[in-house]
């Protein structure tokens, strides 16, 4: 089954006409005078996610066009496809399964591509989520067995790119619903200093371990599990086996290392929606088997929504399309996520890969290349933090600048006043950007009309988090859909790593031949 090209759709000529006619100079200020509904039209409850998107430069005759967009383009055609086990990402011809992995383990039915006809799909989805249940189980036990091993006071989990992004950020958030008496590190980068400052904290008979790479070969990975295990025997350590497991499917070459304990996953797991399966031990050992079912089950709560609710309604829907009228139409180049709680200080950076590594395509499914943008650049940091380094540029700048501020109701601490006066800090910065302040001599003006979405959690638990996430992972899917482009490969990362593995040998031997001379400059100033 084929699908349509957002550009070559009715609607695409239609939101031309209508930018030019209406959304190039729309102001949401007007709007809500306008509107006194506006705020209860352009806002609703998701599970476990409130999102208010009444401050952005969209009205109804907007949305509407855009959702016929979405219906142009086979939106939910595609998206049924994903579910069901479709070789969605079709470059690597592999389904894109990640929601199989938050399933419950219930009388639910799991969709089937056989009610799908004309998608080549995974053979058997019944049988892909037998061996998920299978692994999620024997995985939970074994979090559950280091969690009391009261011996084990460090889990130390080295992974690069979604075995490290996903899981420090999740477990860095659930902070509140750690075990007790563990401390919890994570390890990516090649460079030896991140790995040594880890080291210097350890004592190898209570260290574990985590090494996180599907293939077991991994460069940046492999390098710091071989230092950590060098480290660990030169230290002393006499038992690899009990003080090393191993996320990965190439089982033998764990235990030629020395491992014995392995989780595995499949090739329709993508890295940036890893957390969900094994890559996701050391967020299980953190929280638990209980918390660890309940972020799946926020997730699984969102994976519904996206699946079932009207497209009007439904706020991936909705989000992906606000993010293809910016980054289309009115020219928004970048995103700024504001989290508004310490905990989600990584959050930032997981959304970069996330969003960034999916739709950081210039070619569409086919392999044309497309004459529109695709991915914005997605930064941030936490506030309050960051009103004091970039708010600068977000409220008086150039550039207009989406922000997505993320605010949590309840606090997880009882330290008088600081909770009120962060909530205060976020909803004044949202007010502001929108209001802006008149000023005639320049330096104190704010133009006012920067648009922000804003996103309220009851409480940072498990099942907000999840569903959280979730939010996010579908969002890109409806964007990427429409723009056409293959959101699950990733081949951008390769041409790097085949250059370094030549690279490398020459920084002993100093050959410089047939580098550019750049390269070969900067190799011989290395050296």
């Amino acid at each position: 089954m084929s699908f349509t090209r957002c550009d070559a759709t009715p609607a695409w000529a239609e939101l031309h006409r209508h930018f030019e006619a209406h959304g190039r100079d729309f102001d949401a200020r007007h709007a809500f005078v306008a509107d006194p509904e506006r705020f209860t039209r352009f806002s609703q409850q998701a599970p476990h996610v409130f999102a208010d998107l009444s401050k952005n430069r969209i009205d109804a005759a907007t949305e509407a066009r855009l959702l016929q967009l979405a219906r142009d383009c086979g939106l939910e055609a595609q998206r049924d496809a994903m579910f069901a086990g479709a070789a969605s990402n079709a470059t690597e011809g592999r389904a894109v399964l990640h929601g199989l992995l938050r399933h419950p383990d219930s009388e639910e039915k799991v969709p089937v591509a056989q009610e799908l006809p004309g998608f080549i799909a995974i053979e058997n989805i019944a049988s892909a989520f037998q061996q998920v249940q299978g692994t999620r189980e024997a995985m939970l036990a074994y979090a559950e067995a280091v969690r009391g091993d009261a011996a084990i006071t460090d889990v130390v989990n080295i992974g690069i790119g979604g075995s490290d992004l996903g899981p420090q950020m999740a477990v860095l958030a659930l902070e509140a619903y750690r075990a007790p008496g563990k401390r919890f590190h994570f390890v990516s980068n090649v460079d030896g200093h991140e790995l040594a400052g880890v080291l210097r904290q350890l004592r190898p008979e209570s260290t574990l371990f985590l090494i996180a790479s599907k293939t077991f070969t991994t460069t940046e990975t492999m390098a710091n599990a071989q230092s950590a295990r060098a480290w660990f025997e030169a230290a002393g350590g006499t038992d690899v086996a009990r003080h090393f497991a191993a996320l990965t499917t190439n089982v033998a070459a764990a235990r030629a290392f020395g491992i014995r304990t392995t989780f595995g996953f499949w090739d329709w797991v993508g890295g940036r929606y890893s957390l969900w399966s094994s890559i996701g031990l050391s967020i299980a050992i953190a929280i638990g088997a209980k918390g660890f079912h309940a972020l799946l089950a926020g997730a699984h709560a969102m994976d519904q929504h996206f699946r079932t609710a009207p497209l009007a309604s439904n706020l991936p829907v909705r989000l992906g399309l606000l993010d293809v009228w910016y980054r289309n139409f009115h020219g928004f180049t970048s995103r700024c996520v504001a989290p508004y709680h310490q905990a989600l200080r990584r959050l930032p950076a997981f959304l970069q890969q996330l969003e960034m590594e999916s739709n950081g395509k210039r070619v569409d499914r086919d392999g044309h290349a497309v004459p529109y943008a695709t991915s914005p650049v997605v930064w941030g940091e936490p506030g309050t933090n960051g009103q004091h380094a970039f708010f600068q540029m977000l409220h008086q700048g150039t550039d207009v600048v989406p922000l997505e501020f993320i605010a949590v109701r309840d606090a997880e601490h009882d330290l008088t006043g600081h909770h009120p006066k962060l909530l205060a800090n976020a909803l004044a910065q949202a007010a502001a950007l929108l209001q802006g302040q008149a000023d005639a001599g320049g330096h104190k003006h704010f133009p006012g009309n920067r648009p922000s979405s804003f996103f309220v959690l009851e409480r940072l638990d498990p099942a907000s988090l999840g569903a959280l996430l979730a939010l996010y992972e579908h969002r890109v899917f409806v964007s990427g859909a429409l723009w056409g482009i293959n959101s699950f490969d990733q081949w951008g990362v390769e041409l790097g790593k085949v250059l370094a593995r030549d690279i490398e040998p020459r920084l002993s031997s100093g050959d410089v031949s047939g580098l550019d001379a750049s390269t070969a400059g900067l190799l011989q100033r290395l050296r």
